[in-house]
């Protein structure tokens, strides 16, 4: 009974790396698609979150069956709750990556993106998808100070915020008001993306330690004046 319980713990750790791995190909393919118009793409991303959805489904029944029937303590219930969490990160990730692939669709033949803003929005898909295949690497490997390290590697992601919102209000942008708009839900689609990522990784950190992230880094950061 023990040797089938922990390894329903394994399959719900499982199925959150595919999940990972999933949204992490969905944001790369949906800003390929964006850049691209490639409609047939965008409607393959847009078609692929429903096995993500279906996933996180699967990984909820199989955890409050486990609560149910296991009443864990310790840090078996601190895998099951904090799988939980990390499923709707991982679930709304998806939608974000499907919100990318929809306005790829929306706009075609065109694309939403201007050409002098391609590399910047190139740049974001990358990074975001990086960050995913980060956060699934420390599902894996539960490595807390790889977990950490996500948190720096997000504030490339804001400043590439910034550089994008530098361009809309700039007084030489001539691309028009429904561009702007497309423009700054694509910056906050992928700002938000990469927050997930992040707190994929946070939840990580409280798994393996049981406390939170926020904590762990105050605790080491250097007292002033010492």
């Amino acid at each position: 009974m023990r040797d089938a319980y922990h390894e329903e713990l394994d399959s719900i750790g499982e199925s959150l790396v595919e999940m990972a791995r999933l949204v992490g190909s969905a944001v790369g393919r949906a800003t390929t698609a964006m850049l691209d118009a490639d409609l047939k793409l965008a409607e393959s991303v847009i078609a692929a979150d429903q096995k993500v959805d279906d996933l996180q489904h699967e990984l909820e029944a199989r955890a409050i069956a486990l609560l149910a029937r296991q009443q864990p303590v310790a840090t078996d219930l601190r895998i099951v709750v904090t799988s939980l969490r990390m499923s709707a990160d991982l679930e709304r990730s998806g939608d974000l990556a499907q919100h990318v692939a929809k306005l790829a669709r929306l706009r075609f033949p065109e694309s939403a993106v201007p050409r002098d803003l391609h590399a910047t929005i190139l740049e974001m898909g990358q990074l975001a998808q990086r960050l995913m295949a980060k956060a699934a690497e420390v599902i894996i490997t539960k490595d807390v100070d790889l977990a950490l390290q996500l948190e720096q590697d997000d504030d490339e992601m804001d400043l590439l915020h910034r550089t994008l919102f530098q361009h809309l209000i700039d007084d030489r942008w001539k691309h028009g008001i429904e561009t702007a708009v497309d423009v700054t839900l694509l910056g906050r689609y992928y700002e938000r993306f990469a927050d997930h990522a992040v707190s994929v990784a946070k939840r990580v950190v409280y798994l393996v330690t049981g406390e939170h992230a926020d904590e762990l880094q105050a605790a080491d950061a250097p007292v002033e004046g010492a």
